[in-house]
């Protein structure tokens, strides 16, 4: 049985090598796989703060298509990221962090639209080349240095809305956004918190409305919520014995490594 996304996407969905996922628990034993790249993507989370949209949504998106893989990751991260949520809103710059969650109103629906709609094969070369352009922000030390003018904060939440309704993939934007900023390290971490909490909700609802939260990939985010949080888990013990230039090599090369491996190119012979 074919998995149930969106009529629209149903003729792009099942073409370009991608496995439909079958409906079922039982079935699930199948996609192991899937639950090994929800450990190494919680690896990431819990290692360095981010990176797990950019590792996992390209790499199981292969799998099971980018409009299953994308949901997921924005279930099972919802879920584990709750105990983070009351000391972030109690910290963050709550005026800020609303203005950009109103520039991901317009830009969410935008990239929901285009994970609902576009091909398989489109989405994942639009993905890892976004993959790609975000680690390469990361890596640079690029950050926005300015003043947090208000329609420069709407417009950062536009793109990181769109880039996280198309993929879950708007950290690095963000991140770079309230780092470079005049807030205090502890501020602005909790203001990124705070935003992708509000941004997560919009998501959520553009995702239920485009039809992308289906049986199956409520099923799948049951599969993968135990090993995203061993992920977590461990990455945390590792983050603590790390220097910083260290955790922030492994987690870039596995960033690298899951936008590479998840090109299409690798399987244009059998498309």
């Amino acid at each position: 049985m074919r998995a149930r996304l969106p009529s629209k996407r149903s003729r792009g969905t099942c073409k370009r090598g991608a496995t439909p996922l079958s409906p079922g628990v039982s079935s699930l034993a199948q996609h192991w796989p899937i639950a090994l790249i929800a450990l190494v993507a919680g690896l990431a989370r819990g290692f360095s703060g981010f990176g797990a949209a950019l590792i996992f949504v390209p790499l199981a998106g292969a799998l099971v298509t980018p409009a299953v893989s994308a949901p997921v990751l924005l279930i099972v991260d919802n879920v584990m990221a709750l105990g983070l949520l009351p000391n972030a809103f109690r910290r963050a710059a709550l005026p800020a962090v609303f203005v950009m969650a109103a520039g991901s109103l317009a830009g969410a629906p935008l990239g929901t639209y285009a994970l609902a709609h576009l091909s398989t094969l489109t989405l994942r070369w639009g993905i890892a080349g976004l993959a790609l352009a975000m680690l390469a922000l990361l890596i640079s030390g690029w950050r926005y240095g300015g003043a947090p003018h208000r329609w420069i904060t709407v417009a950062a939440g536009v793109f990181a809305g769109f880039c996280s309704g198309v993929a879950q993939i708007g950290g690095p934007l963000v991140a770079a956004y309230w780092l470079g900023g005049a807030s205090s390290a502890p501020s602005a971490r909790a203001s990124i918190i705070a935003y992708f909490a509000i941004s997560s909700v919009v998501s959520t609802v553009t995702y239920a409305v485009g039809g992308l939260l289906t049986r199956d990939v409520f099923a799948l985010s049951l599969l993968c919520a135990p090993a995203y949080g061993v992920g977590i888990g461990l990455g945390a013990l590792g983050h603590s014995a790390a220097d910083d230039p260290m955790y922030r090599r492994v987690s870039y090369g596995l960033i690298a490594l899951a936008a590479v491996l998840s090109l299409p190119l690798w399987q244009a012979r059998g498309a």
